[in-house]
């Protein structure tokens, strides 16, 4: 726009010099011909004109007639959006309106060399701003794509799996905690070991009440070393309900093995471990049992028990029953007979089935063998 004022500017600045000249010739009017009158001298001045062009105003111009000199950008179009991007050209600016997609294809007309750097600036964050626009849907479509390709990949589950696993062994193996003592005894333990006497070369324990697991362990044997070195095994026959997981609260005789008792507290490395005891399991029934209410606990196990199963048809089937929290295995109602066969599991898999048990008052029965 600025280029088309360009004559009439020419013309009023010839204007201006010829008003100037005209007075400068009717001051220097000669008495004689080609003569300067008496006491004149010729003096010329001369006008230098600068015309700054500045616009009042942002033009509006459609890219279809944008002048060759300034540079627009031309998008193609596939929606019906439409945004609003500016051209910078030196003193002035030229507003274009153009649509743009996802896809962008960028058209330059016609730029001269001296504005080639502010149009490729231009051009950049034209499109920079285009792909930060692109619709949250096509993202959204992409998440679903990953999410779905995970939970389908067979080779994703083994791993998590596999890592499950590993996680879940690695929880048995070495346990860094503490030590204390107390003057324990196996009869009143949680564990309900009652008339039940340790190995000599096992020594009493209690576990935390976090560990406990419904008297999972009772029974259990764990290896300890203490600060020292020196190792010690007991079992577990108690609880401990102020302990924390890894801490373990021993009999007194089991603590003085590792450490004076004025210690008071040790740090000690534990895990568990079979008990090597010799001779077969046993299996004792709770005071009070009958045919109409079942309840009988296994001593003397090599390995933790997990399961103990009724059979009243010669182990054609069996029926589970229910631990307790005192590490007595139960069944409302009882099996409605004084005999029964019973199948106990160990923590390693391996089953002893007893023959016709009595299921009488403090019943015990030897197995013939142990896990």
């Amino acid at each position: 726009m600025k280029y088309l004022h360009l004559p009439f500017i020419g013309a009023a600045a010839l204007g201006i010099a010829a008003a100037a000249s005209a007075s400068v010739n009717s001051r220097l009017q000669p008495n004689d011909e080609g003569q300067c009158p008496s006491g004149y001298m010729i003096v010329v001045n001369t006008f230098a004109v600068e015309v700054t062009l500045t616009p009042s105003s942002s033009s509006s111009v459609p890219t279809t007639t944008t002048p060759s000199t300034t540079t627009t950008t031309t998008t193609t179009t596939t929606t019906t959006t439409t945004t609003t991007t500016e051209a910078v050209v030196p003193s002035s600016t030229v507003t274009v309106q153009s649509t743009r997609t996802k896809t962008l294809t960028l058209v330059p007309v016609s730029t001269t060399s001296s504005e080639a750097d502010t149009a490729a600036a231009t051009t950049t964050t034209t499109a920079a701003a285009a792909t930060a626009a692109v619709p949250a849907a096509d993202n959204a479509a992409a998440s679903e794509q990953s999410t779905t390709t995970s939970e389908t990949s067979p080779a994703a589950e083994t791993t998590a799996a596999s890592s499950s696993s590993s996680s879940s062994g690695s929880s048995a193996g070495n346990n860094a905690g503490e030590a204390t003592y107390y003057s324990g005894d196996v009869s009143s333990g949680t564990c309900s070991f009652t008339g039940y006497t340790l190995p000599s070369d096992i020594f009493g324990a209690a576990l935390s009440v976090d560990r406990w697991d419904n008297a999972a362990h009772c029974g259990a044997c764990v290896s300890i070393q203490g600060p020292g070195g020196n190792s010690i095994k007991a079992m577990i026959v108690d609880q401990c309900p102020s302990c924390k997981a890894n801490h373990i609260d021993l009999f007194t005789n089991a603590f003085s093995t590792l450490s004076e008792l004025a210690t008071g507290v040790i740090d000690i490395t534990w895990s568990f471990t079979s008990c090597d005891v010799s001779g077969p399991l046993s299996l004792q029934s709770k005071d009070g049992a009958s045919a109409y209410w079942f309840a009988m606990q296994v001593v003397n196990a090599n390995e933790p028990v997990t399961q103990l199963e009724v059979s009243t048809d010669n182990g054609n089937s069996w029926t589970d029953t229910t631990r307790t929290y005192y590490n007595f295995f139960e069944k409302d109602g009882g099996f409605g007979t004084g005999t029964v066969d019973v199948r106990v599991t160990g923590s390693s898999g391996k089953s002893v089935v007893v023959k016709s048990v009595g299921c009488g008052s403090g019943n015990v029965v030897q197995a013939g063998e142990n896990f």
